[in-house]
Formats: C-alpha cells, sequence, structure tokens
C-alpha cells in the first residue's frame, strides 16, 4: 500500500485512531466545562478529579457490588453527578457574587483533595478494569478494536444529544435566559438555584460518564484527571469558553491533529494543542465558536 511521507499507513491510521479516542475524551471533559462555564460561569477546576471519580466508582462498583461496565455507564453518572451537587450547594453557590479567580482557586482545592483522597486510599499504581467489548475487526490497513470503536461512536452521540438539548429545546432555552435574566426567568415559577445546580450536577456527570468509559482503556489511578485537565481547557480556551459546539468540533479536532503530530513530528506532540491556542487568542481571544463578552 502507499505510504505517506515515508508513514505506513498502518501507522497512520492508528495514529488516527488514536487521535479520535483522545479526541473523544478532550470533547466529552470540554463539554462538560463548556456546560458549567456556559451556563453557571463557573472555572470547575475539580472537572479532572471528577473524571478520575468516575473512574474509580465504575472500578468499585464492580469490585465491591459485582456491576459490570454496562450498568457503571449508567450509574456512575449519576452517583457523581450527586457528590457535584452537594459541592455546589455547599460550597461554590456561596460564590457566584464573587470574582471568577474565586471558584477557580475552590475547585483547585477541592481537586488537590480529592485526588489526595484516592492515592492515600489506593496507591499511584494504577487499578486494571476489564475490557467489556475485547476483540476487534481487521481491515487490512489497520486492527479496529471494538471498545475503541464504541467509545468515539458513544461519546459524539452523547456530545451531539447534550448539544440539542442545550440549544434547540425548551429546557435548554430556560438555562440559557437563566444566565442572563435569572430574575425574569424566576418570574415564570422556574426554580433558577435548582436550576443552576442541576446544571453542574450535569456537567459532573459527564466527567465521571467519560471516566466510566477510560477506565478500560487507561488504567484507573488517581492521577488520571491531573495529566489531562490543562489539555482540555486549553481545547475549551481554543473552542470558545461556554460554546458547546465548539467543545466538541474542537475536541475531536485536536485530538486528530495531536494524533498526525505523533507522526509526522512526534517531539512537538505534547505542545501543538497548546501553540495552537496561543496562535488561536492572538487571531480571536474569544475562541473558534465564542462571542465576545
Amino acid at each position: 500500500m502507499f505510504e505517506l511521507l515515508g508513514v505506513p499507513p498502518q501507522a497512520l491510521m492508528g495514529q488516527l485512531l488514536l487521535g479520535l479516542i483522545n479526541g473523544a475524551f478532550y470533547a466529552l471533559l470540554s463539554l462538560g466545562l463548556a456546560v458549567i462555564f456556559g451556563l453557571m460561569n463557573v472555572i470547575n477546576f475539580t472537572h479532572g478529579a471528577q473524571y478520575m471519580m468516575g473512574a474509580f466508582v465504575a472500578w468499585m462498583l464492580l469490585q465491591y457490588a459485582g456491576i459490570p461496565y454496562w450498568g457503571a455507564l449508567v450509574l456512575v453518572p449519576v452517583i457523581v453527578g450527586a457528590t457535584g451537587v452537594v459541592i455546589e450547594r455547599l460550597l461554590i453557590s456561596r460564590l457566584y457574587h464573587l470574582d471568577h479567580l474565586y471558584g477557580l482557586l475552590l475547585t483547585f482545592g477541592l481537586a488537590l483533595i480529592i485526588e489526595g483522597l484516592f492515592r492515600q486510599q489506593y496507591g499511584s499504581s494504577g487499578l486494571p478494569y476489564s475490557n467489556p467489548i475485547p476483540g476487534g475487526q481487521n481491515l487490512g490497513f489497520m486492527f479496529l478494536p471494538w471498545y475503541r470503536g464504541w467509545v468515539v461512536g458513544f461519546s459524539l452521540a452523547v456530545c451531539l444529544v447534550t448539544w440539542f438539548t442545550i440549544e434547540r429545546t425548551k429546557l435548554g432555552a430556560y438555562l440559557r435566559a437563566a444566565t442572563e435574566r435569572p430574575d425574569l426567568v424566576q418570574a415564570f415559577g422556574i426554580n433558577v438555584p435548582r436550576m443552576i445546580t442541576l446544571t453542574y450536577g450535569v456537567g459532573v456527570g459527564l466527567a465521571a460518564l467519560a471516566g466510566v468509559l477510560a477506565a478500560p482503556i487507561y488504567t484507573v489511578n488517581p492521577t488520571m484527571g491531573a495529566n489531562l485537565i490543562i489539555v482540555v481547557f486549553a481545547v475549551v480556551v481554543i473552542g470558545g469558553m461556554g460554546s458547546i459546539l465548539g467543545s466538541i468540533v474542537t475536541g475531536f479536532g485536536l485530538g486528530i491533529v495531536e494524533g498526525l503530530t505523533k507522526v509526522f513530528w512526534p517531539e512537538a506532540s505534547a505542545t501543538v494543542i497548546f501553540v495552537i491556542m496561543a496562535i488561536v487568542l492572538m487571531v480571536r481571544p474569544q475562541g473558534l465558536f465564542g462571542t465576545p463578552r
């Protein structure tokens, strides 16, 4: 088969698949961040720790309750999302009238606490999680593992459903209106504080869902969120803070760019997303899909 710039097609397609998988996690995590920031104006630095919690709760459900992956896929976002509701009610809700910096510092501190608690209990070596869809398909130019294909397809479906709900439904209209004129929305008999709390819970649930999807691919360990959250914040900034569509498109797109960079210029693969972020901020400070505030 043909080679592109001396790169065998198997290596190229393998890195494209890896890029799509990374892009799926970038999209899901940045989507949760965009929901929380776009509808609540909170920079949620706890997001990486909540992604890690999703993987750990899935592992604990399997280990201690015998609940397999498919049950965890439903239960974990609800369980971890409920902890997000508690955090929002007890802590974050007290900071809405203050500068964004206070929310960032609070969530950053919470992330360190959560990560430290899990490291103290389970160590840092990582815990295995069995693959729920073993095997794959030899496509001739590459081998496609079934589970990795499922992760990409399922993540894209979740992202599109979330985008449609927020941008094209009455519930989404209420959520967007509550960020601009909460007093007016309250006048229609809608409990705005409860809506904001549930919004934070949904954003946290999306992070936990990404953690469940990641558990069979990566080892479940307390630092898995810390290693990813900085890249995800860069993805959110490039797409536009608070932009749902920007998070989805940029997440998948940058995952592919990162995968291709590993093929043609491996030394730059760890920094290419941050280089793109710097260029985008110089040309379009609000991000590719963002609007000036």
